[in-house]
């Protein structure tokens, strides 16, 4: 009888340590996947109801006769709001805007286009202000929608071989003005847009790394490097351009966005991804820009969507790109009446993300550089909705971000990154001051210099 007593209590006590062990294992098991939170760029946005914001349309990249366009000023800023748009940036280089009422500002670099005739007009204060309150006619009826004038504009490093181009966006009058820049130096460009308390991001990336030639570029751990230390150190300094004009020299921007994505977010910077004409041409006014969701359209309003990244970034032309991120054959639909593909409604619960949307054949979801989730759907005006569940996805939980690209007859449509935040503290960046580096940084800058670019452009055209 004691015999069993004893192997009773054993046999309890076994299965007290193994419930033990199992409760532990299991608790280890629960917290091995951290949890986290979606932040959306969209939180605020309202979308529906008496108080709903407006979806408006704008270009933050645009040129005309006072620089190197083939328009003349007043010519761009009619052709912008005959085809609709609420909101326009004119960025000559190397020339602040002023509002459209007031002579710009000429620059001696550019004084060939009056040798060659090319005169400058703008508004009389009565156009001005029929302009900005939609009584302005076209095609002899008034427009009924004002468009904003956004001053401050500027491109800067205006006479740059390289391309190391930047928009500064709300300069004061006449800071920036004859700004040409150094080659390869793009840090110059956004101390100064900072020193202003301007806004500023970088411009068509792919064309400084030459990314239409060797994609591979748009992953160099080196030049990834090198834009992270300017958006890390310059908060003034939103982010880039992921479409540019037609994307032809930057097709492949968007690997870039990801990388500077992967590369600023364990840091606490969000890089905001925008879209913009970069207009020489009228033909270039339907190509490439962004829609900001919006209370109301004012200057402060468009400030604090660009900052806050509540906008999308649209483009109507653009290379086929099957390897990636699409579309399957090349989109050009400039000055059609096809719709672009849009979002009109965005929210986040738990771990899901839905969106609602429209004009729309392709939806990708995308998450570190790669696609994650992607669906085929039926093309149509009327407004549909999708749902990716996270907790459906392995390894979710170590994302970065994700975000949505949307694809149909009328072009490409994109999010800002929805940010995976696990709740951690964002690591202090330091920038690398080891004499190394400091060494690295000299020797670039010395040949960077503009005899050395020149003769590197002389010798590349005289071998090719």
């Amino acid at each position: 009888m004691k015999r069993k007593l004893v192997k009773l209590i054993s046999l309890a006590m076994v299965i007290t340590v193994l419930f033990s062990v199992c409760a532990g294992a299991a608790a280890v098991a629960g917290t091995a996947e951290k949890d986290y939170k979606i932040f959306s760029p969209y939180q605020d946005v309202v979308w529906s109801g008496d108080n709903a914001w407006g979806a408006y349309k704008g270009n933050l990249h645009t040129h005309s006769f006072v620089s190197d366009a083939q328009v003349d000023y007043r010519d761009m800023i009619l052709e912008y709001y005959k085809q609709g748009f609420d909101f326009l940036a004119m960025t000559d280089h190397g020339v602040t805007g002023k509002p459209w009422n007031e002579k710009p500002t000429e620059i001696p670099l550019y004084i060939y286009q009056r040798i060659i005739g090319n005169t400058v007009h703008y508004f009389t204060d009565e156009e001005y202000n029929a302009l900005l309150d939609g009584s302005y006619p076209v095609d002899g009826q008034a427009r009924g929608r004002g468009m904003t004038c956004i001053t401050g504009g500027n491109e800067l490093n205006a006479l740059t071989i390289t391309k190391d181009h930047v928009n500064a966006i709300f300069l004061p009058e006449n800071a920036g003005d004859n700004y040409l820049g150094y080659e390869n130096d793009y840090e110059g460009a956004v101390r100064l847009a900072d020193h202003y308390g301007a806004l500023s991001f970088i411009n068509h990336p792919g064309d400084w790394l030459n990314s239409n030639s060797d994609r591979a570029n748009c992953s160099d751990p080196e030049k990834i490097a090198y834009f992270a230390d300017i958006l890390l150190r310059y908060d003034s300094c939103l982010g880039m351009e992921v479409f540019n004009e037609h994307n032809g020299t930057t097709g492949y921007d968007r690997d870039t966005w990801d990388n500077l994505l992967m590369a600023c977010l364990p840091y606490g910077k969000r890089i905001i991804g925008f879209s913009n004409g970069d207009t020489h041409y009228i033909r270039d006014v339907d190509s490439s820009y962004s829609v900001f969701m919006m209370e109301s359209n004012t200057p402060e309003n468009v400030k604090k969507t660009m900052q806050s990244g509540a906008f999308f970034a649209v483009t109507r032309v653009i290379r086929a790109d099957k390897e990636k991120f699409g579309p399957e054959v090349d989109i050009d639909v400039r000055d059609t009446d096809l719709p672009y593909p849009m979002f009109t409604g965005i929210s986040v619960d738990g771990h899901k993300i839905t969106i609602e949307y429209n004009n729309t054949n392709d939806i990708r979801w995308v998450a570190n550089g790669s696609v994650i989730d992607s669906a085929k759907v039926t093309e149509s005006a009327e407004s549909a909705s999708y749902t990716i569940d996270l907790d459906e996805i392995k390894g979710a939980e170590n994302f970065l971000y994700v975000r949505c690209q949307l694809m149909g007859k009328g072009g490409i449509t994109l999010t800002q990154a929805f940010v995976i935040d696990d709740g951690s503290e964002p690591l202090k960046y330091e920038r690398d001051n080891s004499q190394e580096a400091q060494a690295k940084r000299a020797s670039n800058q010395f040949f960077s210099l503009r005899i050395f670019v020149l003769i590197k452009k002389l010798w590349s055209l005289i071998a090719g």
